[in-house]
């Protein structure tokens, strides 16, 4: 279940000669990892709690902060609209998962939390989550998983240094 036209491209740029497109390989590899994991977590969130990746990821952010959000400083975390961080706050509200309250610093602002049943049904949840990844991770041996770590880290300060260079 890979995204359309991914499979395509990593056929194409397997018929490069060696090294000259390795990189490019990698992104769509991990595109494709990524991709397929992401489904399979949606599809069971959705079948198994009801519930979207977007609310299980709001439900996340509001559990490392027990004190409660900001709306706006929500949206920030999570890089969504104001909009859709209402939107979705709404729902959970509706549900008895998260509880409003005028933020005591500033009365124009709205702080959202978990309320007891949220984080009880957030704690089920993350513990499944945990299993799953465990679960489609299982195949790649600890001491491979510790290197890609490795390894990820360092793409990942790559990636980060090419976007401060000027072009």
């Amino acid at each position: 279940m890979s995204d359309p036209g991914t499979e395509d491209v990593e056929a194409l740029v397997r018929d490069e000669p060696a090294g000259s497109k390795m990189e490019l390989r990698l992104w769509l590899r991990l595109l494709s990892c990524a991709n397929l994991i992401s489904a399979e977590i949606r599809r069971r969130l959705r079948t198994e709690f009801g519930v979207t990746l977007p609310r299980f990821d709001v439900m996340a952010q509001l559990h490392r902060e027990p004190d409660g959000l900001r709306l706006g400083d929500l949206s920030r975390r999570m890089m969504v609209t104001n909009g859709n961080i209402t939107g979705l706050i709404d729902r959970l509200v509706d549900e008895g998962l998260v509880v409003r309250a005028a933020d005591p610093a500033d009365r124009r602002a709205t702080t959202v939390r978990l309320t007891r049943a949220g984080a009880t049904m957030f704690r089920l949840m993350a513990s499944a989550h945990e299993r799953w990844i465990h679960e489609m991770c299982g195949a790649l041996p600890a001491e491979g998983v510790g290197r890609l770590l490795a390894d990820l880290d360092t793409l990942k300060r790559s990636a980060g240094a090419a976007m401060r260079e000027p072009d």
